[in-house]
């Protein structure tokens, strides 16, 4: 059901949290608080707001009475508006400004690309430490024009803005530790570079559903544009195709956690395989497509490593081989054990005094085994016995009872014993 067009964002806090609709909670963890009023207020007493507020696809396309929000909304620190219908950044800044405590604000897909944001608007949003974009269609002026307002901004979401290309910002932003841009168009690794220059400090870039090319820069560069990165998410990045761009990853002096899966360098190889290559290529990596690398995992990749490229030609073996051989020294090959259960048997039949060497299918049942048995000794399948003896069994041969049993179970091998005797009328 579509919801009405032209609400304010008071109107739409009065109806879902008035007493009716969102009660008043008493207790331990409850979090929910009824703010002193303005004397003379409509308002005294009516609502009962949570300092997290949720008003997302509400059709709120303006603010409403400020002096209403400010006595109601003094205590909130997260504010979600997003799927709404705000178009308009001074109306975003009505609310905003009076929420003083305000930390973390969504406001993905509201149409903001139609109105351009101030620096006096921006200025509102001074506190708030997380600020979602998502599908806003934000153009990077309009994000200059936060990064420059707000001081204290950590995290950043910019996903789904159809973003081709990177504008670089005026100014750094210090205080970034998260950029989450994924879902976009950023192919060159231009573009991806200038995201490093913006925010030095960045902690964790998530890149995933990008068609990201080639990582075209050197070692000494990548450890300058990001000095910090721990983490980074590549999910999906269509143009990754060789094994030096996973190599490069190593420049970024303090990286500890990648995400890479669903990229088409890795799409041959098993999925054990892509694991423990990653992992031998990544020396300093504890966390890989969000799974934790332990000490002995790690032995294990880089001895498998080793293995997987000895019998290439030297030109063709990665520099991590010869770092890897350096380590644990040069490995001798698997054995090869073939697991599969064995398919036949050469075994000795005895009766009475004939031996004959027969090779018997294992997957046969003991009544088969009758059967088959029949012309070699004279005796009908029910008045024939037959007992298995193992070489290595100590108790003597084992009477084979049941007609339905398959040979396989009684671990029949080469060289093992089969007796038949007529059955005692």
């Amino acid at each position: 059901m579509d919801q009405p067009s032209g609400r304010s964002f008071m109107q739409v806090l009065c109806e879902k949290y008035s007493p009716e609709n969102f009660p008043y909670r008493r207790g331990p963890g409850m979090g929910v608080h009824v703010p002193a009023t303005p004397q003379g207020s409509p308002m005294k007493d009516r609502l009962n707001l949570p300092s997290v507020l949720v008003l997302n696809s509400c059709g709120i396309t303006c603010a409403g009475d400020e002096n209403e929000i400010a006595a109601f909304c003094a205590h909130v620190f997260e504010l979600d508006l997003s799927d709404n219908k705000l178009e308009d950044w001074h109306e975003v800044s009505k609310i905003v400004s009076n929420v003083p405590h305000l930390e973390f604000l969504n406001l993905s897909s509201n149409p903001l690309s139609l109105s351009v944001l101030e620096r006096s608007c921006a200025g509102s949003f001074a506190g708030v430490r997380k600020l979602v974009l998502n599908n806003s269609k934000a153009s990077w002026e309009t994000v200059h024009t936060i990064l420059q307002e707000l001081p204290d901004l950590e995290e950043l979401f910019l996903c789904l803005n159809d973003y081709e290309t990177v504008s670089c910002s005026p100014v750094c932003c210090q205080s970034l530790k998260l950029l989450h841009i994924t879902d976009n168009n950023l192919q060159d690794w231009t573009e991806i570079r200038k995201l490093g220059i913006m925010f030095p400090s960045l902690d964790t870039l998530i890149l995933a559903n990008n068609n990201l090319t080639t990582i075209e820069e050197s070692e000494d560069s990548l450890a300058r544009l990001f000095p910090n990165l721990r983490s980074i998410n590549l999910h999906k990045s269509a143009g990754l195709h060789c094994w030096e761009d996973i190599d490069k990853l190593n420049s970024f002096p303090k990286l500890e956690e990648v995400k890479l899966l669903g990229i088409p360098l890795l799409q041959s190889y098993t999925t054990e395989e892509r694991r423990k290559l990653l992992i031998a290529r990544l020396p300093s990596i504890t966390k890989l497509n969000g799974s934790i690398v332990a000490d002995g995992e790690r032995e294990d990749s880089e001895r498998f490593f080793i293995r997987y490229y000895m019998e290439l030609p030297e030109e063709e073996v990665p520099f991590r081989y010869h770092e890897l051989v350096t380590k644990y020294g040069k490995l001798e090959p698997l054995a090869v054990v073939d697991l599969r259960p064995q398919s036949s048997a050469k075994v000795e039949v005895h009766f009475q005094d004939k031996v004959e060497e027969m090779s018997i299918r294992l997957d046969q049942t003991v009544a088969e085994l009758k059967k088959h048995l029949k012309t070699v000794v004279q005796l009908s399948t029910s008045n024939m016995l037959l007992f298995y003896l193992d070489q290595e069994a100590p108790f003597g041969p084992e009477e084979m009872k049941y007609s339905s049993r398959a040979l396989h179970s009684y671990g029949i091998r080469d060289g093992d014993k089969i007796y038949v005797e007529p059955r005692m009328k």
